[in-house]
């Protein structure tokens, strides 16, 4: 039995809040949404291309990346938003909590209401349950930083740990809107099968490749991926390869199989999952959502920090915020820090010249932060577009290079917190202590740090961290520059099996 006792409506906002935490049955929702609970696929014209310099739209049963005519970045047009913008904001913000309580046997693929459609009006209004790949992702662990770590970076800041996704990455957000509309169009016969392919730095192909193996046991669907040799972890290779993929490594970075796979996306008839794929933004802004919801949809006084990368994750954000702002769900739009290696930071430099040129990653060294270590974003047009928008609202988007000691050294002192990050949760980290003390963010302010990938994925680096193997002038692709500090260095001992040896290691006494 469910009890409501409404006063006003922001308790109606609380209330939601609570129900989340029981499993309910479609029967069991409260009258006024139950029919609403289970979201209705929409025609496919609901949603079309559009080209973000010329504007002209295109059907999406083509799979399209860029313009045709002008070659301009291609978004995602909703053209269901406006009859969202009509809607009391604060049903919408009831029937996006209600869902993640479903549990109810009788609804085929329930539990894809837990995932990014939960939010499906948002995120594709034309697939329906029936086409949704959900393997688990989104919704993830919101963790405050102790004490300790909130006055060393000179402000108050949880976590968003999108490193628990079935990939172990934030990616698998994006990758579970893109793949869940492939499936769509190749069960409604507009795809006959398809290769899905991606450039990567290890996060990227082991999504891709996982949420397409949920596929390919239909017939022509394939996947491949293509990694910078030996700039990839070994537990990120060994990702795709598992998943059943065709990887292909490349001599160089990650910026050269971008190239490449550009070139394959725009002659050859494949499904190309990067970020440059208007299909991946949308999953991606869920992260936004979440957060929002987790402030209880106050966002004044709040700070989102996120690595930059391929530039895809600061526009997901930036355009899920503005979503929210739009629909009135939110009537301040938070600050947004996006971060960057001074080895990859064409973004940073672009935010304090306005000028923006891509950086040859090969010339300036080599990052710890690898799945960041880009140095031509594809999303960079949707970034600096959005950015105006973002600022004409009210918000405003900052953007802070770190270098590669402060990158691993606030890995290390995170992991020592209780906040389980990577090198690019460290990355951010160090971002929002930058920007603290450029006087971006203020000791008032609460910021929200992405934690986009699992610290294990990244062992290695703290591994040689610990050896001192961080710097090596002889080889300039493993030369970080970066020095061990005595007091983050933890290797194990070897002791003899003898209760007295262990007890003095241990500095133990009777």
């Amino acid at each position: 039995m469910l009890v409501f006792l409404v006063f006003n409506s922001s308790r109606k906002i609380f209330i939601a809040v609570l129900l989340v935490r029981f499993k309910m049955l479609l029967k069991d929702m409260p009258n006024d949404v139950r029919d609403r609970i289970i979201p209705v696929a929409r025609p496919l014209d609901s949603v079309m291309y559009e080209c973000i310099t010329c504007g002209k739209n295109y059907p999406l049963t083509q799979l399209l990346y860029t313009c045709p005519d002008d070659k301009g970045l291609l978004n995602v047009r909703n053209n269901t938003f406006d009859e969202l913008r009509q809607q009391d904001p604060d049903m919408l913000k009831k029937i996006f909590s209600l869902r993640k309580s479903l549990d109810d046997p009788t609804i085929i693929n329930d539990q894809a209401l837990h995932g990014v459609f939960r939010w499906q009006e948002l995120v594709m209004p034309a697939v329906g349950l029936e086409d949704v790949v959900y393997l688990g992702e989104a919704n993830t662990p919101v963790i405050a930083a102790n004490p300790f770590m909130n006055e060393y970076v000179g402000t108050t800041f949880q976590l968003k740990h999108d490193g628990i996704e079935p990939s172990v990455s934030f990616k698998d957000r994006g990758m579970a809107s893109a793949v869940s509309f492939l499936n769509y169009l190749y069960n409604n016969g507009h795809l006959k099968g398809f290769l899905g392919i991606c450039a990567s730095t290890g996060d990227t192909s082991a999504s891709a490749t996982l949420y397409l193996s949920a596929l390919t046991h239909n017939e022509g669907i394939h996947s491949a991926v293509l990694l910078p040799k030996g700039k990839v972890t070994p537990a990120q290779l060994s990702q795709p390869l598992a998943a059943g993929a065709q990887v292909l490594e490349v001599p160089g970075v990650f910026d050269d199989c971008m190239d490449v796979v550009q070139e394959l996306a725009a002659n050859y008839d494949v499904a190309l999952l990067n970020s440059k794929n208007g299909l991946r933004i949308l999953g991606q802004k869920t992260f936004a959502y979440e957060t929002a919801e987790r402030f209880a949809y106050d966002m004044k006084d709040k700070v989102i920090v996120v690595p930059i990368g391929n530039a895809g994750n600061v526009t997901s954000v930036l355009s899920g915020f503005l979503d929210l702002y739009e629909l009135n769900m939110i009537d301040t739009l938070p600050k947004i820090v996006g971060v960057q290696s001074e080895n990859a930071d064409p973004v940073v430099t672009w935010y304090e010249t306005d000028k923006f040129e891509k950086v040859d990653v090969t010339q300036t060294g080599p990052s710890t932060a690898q799945a960041a270590y880009i140095g031509n974003p594809v999303s960079f047009p949707r970034v600096e577009k959005l950015t105006q928008e973002y600022r004409s609202k009210g918000g405003n988007l900052h953007a802070v290079r770190v270098n590669e000691q402060e990158i691993m050294d606030n890995m290390l002192l995170a992991n020592r917190n209780g906040l389980t990050v990577c090198t690019q949760g460290g990355e951010a980290i160090a971002g929002l202590k930058a920007a603290v003390e450029k006087g971006y963010v203020s000791g008032t302010e609460i910021a929200m740090v992405d934690s986009t990938s699992h610290q294990i994925k990244f062992a290695g680096f703290q591994m040689d961290y610990y050896s001192d193997k961080l710097r090596n002038p002889s080889d300039p692709g493993r030369n970080y520059g970066v020095i061990p500090k005595k007091e983050y260095v933890n290797l194990p001992q070897t002791v003899q099996k003898d209760v007295t040896a262990v007890a003095q290691t241990l500095g133990l006494t009777k």
